[in-house]
């Protein structure tokens, strides 16, 4: 589905990523761990199209996508939840999901992708018509994804989805990735908790510097001396 080729990546005159190559198959989820700095932020912003590669290639469905623009690559269904959630504070809950379907083509599916987001969220529809600044930051992290979902992602992209949450909420969101994945979407995930990120996936991949450490099944590096003592605090 999403092939990552040789790609290197700058912010300015500062390299950041270095001739990266990863690939995740439909109906997959793959794991980037590493520590801070390492450039998985980097590649997701890369892969939606916030940022352009200084080289290499990138592939959706078997067709570069590098002269697509971040909006248009939605429209194919790569979908970003960003980190910082970038949700609208002032707007209810309805019309931040509201927002995930701005795009056209998707507006005719609108109640039943709500009808699903509020069976995977059922908080969510609990405070449909509430401001999102006074949800708590487990609740807008529902909120953040239940947008993407609303674009009808194939490729869903989830930049620390359990960061700053309490372990219980960690678990419940790790459980709604499993299910989004069970309706056919594939899932690049980004995650700081690796263990929880590992165990969650099929494949994973380890970036230090902006470099490819080590890649291979999820299950391989969880039992990796290498990876469980750098990154698992094991």
């Amino acid at each position: 589905m999403l092939e990552i080729d040789n790609i290197s990546v700058s912010y300015g005159d500062i390299q950041v990523i270095f001739d990266l190559s990863l690939k995740v198959e439909d109906g997959e989820i793959v794991t980037l761990i590493g520590s801070n700095g390492a450039g998985k932020t980097t590649t997701c912003n890369t892969v939606s199209g916030i940022l352009q590669p200084k080289k290499g290639d990138i592939r959706y469905k078997g067709q570069s996508i590098l002269s697509v623009p971040a909006h248009k690559r939605v429209e194919m269904g790569i979908v970003q939840v960003p980190e910082s959630r970038m949700l609208f504070p002032n707007l209810t809950v309805r019309e931040n999901l509201k927002l995930g379907a701005f795009p056209k083509i998707h507006r005719s599916k609108f109640d039943s992708q709500l009808a699903w987001v509020y069976e995977l969220f059922p908080r969510l529809k609990e405070r449909m018509g509430q401001q999102v600044a006074t949800l708590s930051g487990g609740e807008q992290q529902m909120v953040a994804i239940g947008r993407a979902l609303m674009s009808h992602p194939q490729l869903l992209m989830l930049d620390e989805p359990s960061i700053g949450l309490a372990p219980l909420i960690v678990r419940e969101m790790f459980s709604v990735i499993d299910e989004i994945n069970k309706h056919g979407v594939s899932v690049m995930l980004i995650e700081q908790n690796a263990i929880q990120a590992l165990r969650a996936a099929d494949r994973g991949y380890v970036l230090e510097h902006g470099q490819l450490a080590q890649q291979g099944p999820a299950d391989a590096l969880l039992s990796d001396d290498n990876i469980r003592s750098a990154y698992l605090g094991i």
